[in-house]
C-alpha cells in the first residue's frame, strides 16, 4: 500500500535555512522537494565526484592479485609499501599506470618474439659493417616458399629455423647490383636478451604497482565514507537550492512530504527549534513522493513496481498483486521442481555470503521464486528434466499432484493440460486488473467518469459467469435469455450511451463502437499473451530432457572410467545452461505480463516519484 504523506512548507530566516535543512538530515524523515539532478556547475562537480569514486571503488574490489603468477613478489612488495597519504588520488594514478604498463608489456613480448628467432648479437657489428659499405638485410619466409637455391645464388646465411619458418640474413656491398625473390623485413633494434631484459624490467615495475594498488584497496572503506559525505552534501546543496526567498530575500520557503507515522516526532522538533510551519494532509494535487508499505512478503517484490515506475498518490499499489502472480508466472516459465531447489540454494547463498552486496539484499525474492518453483514444479511434473508422471523412482502421491495425471490423456478438449491452465490463469489475470481499473478509476475519478469501465466489467464478467452457468445447465434456456439481454442492455448503456456524461450519445455511440474494436482485438491478444507461461515450461523441460538423454547415452555400457566423466560433464553443463536460460525467460516474460498485460488493462500509469527524504 502507498503510505500517507503530511504537506509541510517551512518559513525561515534566510540564515537559518543551512542549519534547518542539517537538522532534517539527522531526522532523515522529511523529503524536501528539490531537483533530483545537478542545477549548476558545483552540483555537477559534487556529482561527478561522486561517480569518480563509486567507479574507483568498483574497479578496487574487483581487482584480486591472489591468483596472480607473481602473487608472491607482489605481496612482499606489499609489505614495503608505504599507505598514500591521498588514497583516492593515489589510486587513480596507479590504476593509470598499471593500464600503461600492461600496453608496454605487451608491446615489449611482441618485441621479444620478433627478435628471438635472431639469436643474441651486437648491433654495433651490424653498424661496423654498414659503414664498410655493406649492407644487411633481414628475411623470414615460410619454409615451404624458402628454396635451396638461394644459398647458391645470395649472399645468405640462415640464422635460425624451424618447421613453419626460417630466418636468414644476405650481405652485400651497397656497390653491387643487388635483387632478391621477396621482400626484405624490419631490422631487429637489438638482441632478444636486450628485448628480454626490458621486458622483466616491466613486470618489476607491475609487481612495484600492483603492491601500491592493494595498499589503496586498503582504503577503501575510507573512500566509501568519503563518497556517502559527498553525496549528503550535494543532497543538502540541491535542498538548499530549490528555497525560494520573499520579503527582500530574508526569509525562505521550503517544501517537504513525511509519513503520517512520522508526524508526531517531526512537530515536536520543528517546535522545540521554534520553526514557524503550515502542515496538511497531502494532496493528489500535491504529487508528493511515494513510499510503500508491505508485509514482509510482498515487499521482496517491490524492487519489481520500482522497474516499472512508482504510483501516484492515490493510484493503488500494484505490489500486492503483482507479488503472487510474477510468482506464479515465474514458476510456471521455469517449471522444473529441481531447479526450483536450486533457486533456494542460491538465494541461501546470497543471504549468508553476500548479504552486504546489492545482489545478496534479492536473496529474499531468489528464495521464494525458488520455493513457487518446487511447488509448480512437482505440480507441472518435472524434475531436472524428468518427467514425474513417468519416473519409476516417483511415490504414488506425488505423481498424484501432476495437473497432467487428472485427466485420462494430459488434455481438455483436445489441448494439453497446461496451455488451458495457462489461458485460464490469463483470463482471471485480466478480469482482476479489468476489476481493480474500475474500482481505483472510481474513487479517483468518480463513478460517473468511468460508467464505460464499469459496463465492460459488467458484461466480461457477467459472460463469463453466465457461461459457466450454461454448461452446468442450472438455469432454464428462458432464463437464461433473460439474463443475456439484461446483461447486454445494462452494459450496453455504459459502454455505448453513458461512457461520456453531457457529450452528445450519437458521439458517445461512435466512441463506444472504437472502444469495442479497441477491446476486442486487445483483450484477445492479451490472452493468448499467456501461452507463453505454457510454452516456456514447455521448451525448458525438453531441453533438459535432451540434456539428459545425450548424458544417458554416454552410460548405455554402464558407469565405467572412461564413461561417468563425459556424463557429468555434459549433465551438468547442460542443466547449469538451461538454468540461466530458464531464468532469464522466466524473469523477462512475466514481467511482460505484468507491465503490459496485468498494467495496461488495470490502468495503472506508475508516474509517481520515490520517497527520497534527506538524510546522512
Amino acid at each position: 500500500m502507498v503510505d500517507k504523506m503530511m504537506k509541510y512548507s517551512f518559513i525561515l530566516l534566510s540564515g537559518e535555512t543551512e542549519g534547518f535543512l542539517t537538522k532534517l538530515q539527522e531526522l532523515g524523515v522529511v523529503d524536501v522537494t528539490r531537483s533530483a539532478k545537478p542545477i549548476d556547475d558545483r552540483s555537477a562537480r559534487m556529482l561527478d565526484n561522486v561517480a569518480a569514486s563509486r567507479k574507483l571503488i568498483g574497479r578496487l574490489e574487483s581487482l584480486d592479485y591472489t591468483k596472480d603468477t607473481d602473487y608472491e613478489a607482489i605481496a612482499k612488495a606489499f609489505e614495503q609499501t608505504p599507505a598514500p597519504a591521498d588514497a583516492i588520488e593515489e589510486s587513480q594514478r596507479v590504476l593509470v599506470k598499471l593500464g600503461e604498463l600492461e600496453l608496454d608489456k605487451a608491446a615489449a613480448e611482441k618485441d621479444l618474439n620478433f627478435r628471438r628467432p635472431w639469436g643474441d648479437f651486437d648491433k654495433t657489428r651490424i653498424d661496423q659493417l654498414k659503414t664498410l659499405g655493406y649492407t644487411v638485410r633481414y628475411y623470414a619466409v615460410n619454409r615451404k616458399l624458402f628454396s635451396p637455391e638461394w644459398a647458391e645464388l645470395y649472399p645468405l646465411e640462415i640464422i635460425h629455423e624451424d618447421k613453419n619458418n626460417v630466418w636468414f640474413v644476405t650481405v652485400a656491398q651497397d656497390c653491387e647490383a643487388y635483387s632478391f625473390p621477396i621482400e626484405a623485413i624490419a631490422a631487429p633494434d637489438g638482441s632478444w636478451k636486450e628485448a628480454e631484459a626490458r621486458l622483466e624490467a616491466i613486470k618489476a615495475e607491475i609487481v612495484e604497482v600492483k603492491a601500491q594498488i592493494l595498499r589503496c584497496k586498503e582504503a577503501v572503506p575510507q573512500i566509501k565514507e568519503n563518497c556517502n559525505k559527498e553525496l549528503v552534501d550535494l543532497d543538502l546543496y540541491l535542498a538548499k537550492a530549490s528555497t525560494e526567498s520573499a520579503a527582500d530575500n530574508l526569509l525562505d520557503i521550503l517544501e517537504g512530504f513525511a509519513p503520517v507515522e512520522n508526524d508526531g516526532e517531526l512537530c515536536k522538533t520543528l517546535d522545540e527549534m521554534g520553526i514557524l510551519y503550515i502542515k496538511d494532509e497531502a494532496a493528489e494535487d500535491d504529487n508528493p513522493p511515494i513510499k510503500l508499505k508491505n508485509n514482509w512478503f510482498t515487499r521482496q517484490f517491490e524492487v519489481l513496481t520500482g522497474m516499472y515506475g512508482m504510483p501516484v498518490y492515490g493510484e493503488y499499489d500494484p505490489t500486492p498483486i503483482v507479488a503472487p502472480f510474477f510468482l506464479l508466472f515465474f514458476a510456471m516459465c521455469m517449471g522444473d521442481a529441481g531447479y526450483g531447489i536450486l533457486l533456494i540454494l542460491i538465494g541461501m547463498f546470497l543471504k549468508y555470503k553476500m548479504a552486504d552486496s546489492g545482489l545478496g539484499k534479492m536473496n529474499g525474492l531468489v528464495t521464494f521464486l525458488g520455493i513457487g518453483t518446487l511447488v509448480i514444479g512437482l505440480f507441472l511434473g518435472t524434475f531436472f528434466g524428468m518427467s514425474i508422471l513417468e519416473a519409476s523412482w516417483a511415490p504414488g502421491w506425488l505423481k498424484a499432484i501432476c495437473v497432467d495425471g487428472w485427466f485420462p490423456d494430459g488434455k481438455i478438449a483436445g489441448f494439453p493440460a497446461q496451455m488451458v491452465l495457462a489461458v485460464g490463469i490469463g483470463v482471471f489475470h485480466i478480469c482482476l486488473a479489468m476489476v481493480v481499473k474500475a474500482i481505483g478509476y472510481t474513487k479517483r475519478f468518480g463513478f460517473k467518469e468511468n460508467i464505460s469501465t464499469w459496463g465492460w466489467l459488467i458484461l466480461i464478467l457477467g459472460g463469463l459467469i453466465l457461461a459457466a452457468v450454461g454448461m452446468t445447465g442450472f438455469l432454464s434456456p428462458l432464463a437464461m435469455k433473460i439474463a443475456i439481454i439484461v446483461l447486454a442492455v445494462v452494459s450496453g448503456l455504459g459502454i455505448y450511451i453513458f461512457n461520456t456524461p453531457g457529450r452528445n450519445p450519437l458521439a458517445n455511440i461512435g466512441s463506444g463502437l472504437w472502444d469495442t474494436y479497441n477491446m476486442i482485438t486487445g483483450l484477445l491478444g492479451d490472452v493468448l499473451s499467456y501461452i507463453r507461461l505454457y510454452a516456456l515450461g514447455l521448451a525448458g523441460g525438453m531441453l533438459g530432457q535432451a540434456f539428459n538423454i545425450l548424458g544417458g547415452m554416454m552410460v548405455e555400457d554402464g558407469f565405467g572410467a572412461i564413461n561417468w566423466l563425459p556424463f557429468l560433464l555434459i549433465v551438468l553443463f547442460g542443466h547449469t545452461l538451461n538454468l540461466a536460460m530458464s531464468c532469464l525467460g522466466a524473469f523477462v516474460h512475466p514481467l511482460r505480463l505484468n507491465f503490459v498485460e496485468y498494467f495496461k488493462n488495470a490502468g495503472y500509469e506508475g508516474k509517481g516519484k520515490k520517497y527520497n527524504p534527506l538524510k546522512k
